[in-house]
């Protein structure tokens, strides 16, 4: 087990060694603004690398290069800048802030957020820094299109400042630009309460105009969504007048829309509805020989499911002519699990009511099999 040795622990450092490393820093210091009297910089910093090139000054890196040991110049301004020790929470602040502003200025807008982002993390006491930082991350957000982010940090903004006017004026167009109108109304009326600025009147006209036309689409969506509801009510009526029985219903009061959305193949667009008082149904046609299916997409309760099935036949796919209405029989899998032959020649609301027949996932749904074929035969086998 090894013991504790003096690169360990770090002991506080007495005031002595404090004025050795100042008076080392300023050294250090010396020499490095010497290094650049001889040796100028003329590049600047490349709009490419501009911060691995800022990262490697002494006074903004945050970490040391490959790993190594800090030299006591970049230890000693880190900490001048960074450590809350060394520092009171509103110099901490402002200091971030500035770092927030250098990003900023850049255009390096998500930097620049996160700069801000610590200096409010600091949570310093003084009311007029916290409006800033919080402004300024706003600002930042707005130009990234962050229009919700960008409300809620001007709002913070005036929370401790409500006489900030930039703060005021991006919360009011911010929130036009999310459709807050009525918040961005209640700002323009305050900055009008204070000055009459033209930009400001502007924005209050066109918030009020966009208001007016979101409280009519408003009004259009909930005749809209009424009348759909109403539809909807009448259907359910419908269905359980005519004693349509519905999979997974145990009773009348269970029975509701959402069990009859069409959930097959090809019948999703295509739900039950009422036209003239008639109920029409997505139909599905299964061909288990083939493993194909058809969908008729809105067949009349009131008209024979014969008529369908002759808009269907002849199939291009049937080659050898064995589908047409006089060849196939039809069958449908009732509740109890077992097949059942219909009439074609029944109204489809008819055959949706016989004995055995469930309604599953709001589509009727019928098997056509050549009569007397082999596939036929083992089709009804199946459910032996």
């Amino acid at each position: 087990m090894a013991g504790n040795s003096e690169a360990d622990t770090k002991k506080p450092m007495s005031d002595t060694e404090r004025l050795e490393l100042c008076q080392k820093l300023d050294q250090e210091l010396d020499d490095f603004i010497n290094s650049l009297e001889r040796k100028r910089y003329t590049e600047g910093w490349p709009e490419d690398r501009w911060e691995e090139e800022m990262d490697k000054h002494p006074f903004f890196m945050k970490s040391n290069p490959d790993g190594d040991e800090m030299s006591p110049l970049a230890e000693g301004l880190a900490k001048l800048k960074y450590d809350p020790e060394e520092n009171t929470p509103m110099v901490l602040a402002n200091n971030y802030k500035e770092d927030g502003n250098f990003n900023f200025k850049h255009k390096n807008y998500r930097l620049a957020i996160l700069g801000y982002t610590e200096g409010i993390k600091v949570k310093c006491d003084d009311p007029e820094i916290n409006a800033s930082l919080y402004n300024n991350r706003a600002a930042s957000h707005w130009h990234l299109k962050n229009y919700r982010s960008a409300l809620y940090d001007s709002e913070k903004a005036l929370s401790f400042n409500p006489e900030h006017t930039k703060a005021r004026l991006r919360a009011a167009k911010s929130a036009c630009q999310i459709a807050k109108y009525d918040v961005c109304i209640q700002h323009c009326e305050k900055l009008l309460s204070q000055s009459n600025d033209k930009e400001v009147v502007e924005l209050l006209s066109i918030a009020k105009k966009k208001k007016l036309i979101q409280e009519r689409d408003e009004r259009k969506e909930k005749r809209r969504t009424n009348k759909k509801e109403e539809e909807r009510d009448a259907i359910v009526k419908m269905i359980i007048e005519r004693g349509i029985r519905v999979s997974n219903c145990d009773d009348e009061d269970d029975i509701d829309l959402s069990k009859l959305e069409p959930c097959l193949p090809d019948s999703q667009d295509c739900m039950v509805h009422i036209e003239n008082g008639v109920l029409k149904w997505p139909v599905l046609i299964m061909y288990p020989e083939y493993q194909m299916t058809d969908v008729v997409k809105s067949c009349p309760e009131n008209v024979p499911l014969l008529n369908q099935l002759e808009q269907l036949f002849p199939a291009p796919w049937d080659t050898n002519n064995k589908y047409n209405i006089s060849t196939v029989n039809i069958y449908f899998e009732g509740y109890d699990k077992m097949p059942h032959v219909i009439d074609p020649k029944k109204n489809l609301g008819d055959l949706l009511v016989m004995k055995y027949f469930e309604l599953k996932a709001g589509t009727p749904a019928f098997f056509i099999l050549p009569r007397g074929s082999v596939i036929e035969s083992r089709f009804l086998e199946s459910y032996l």
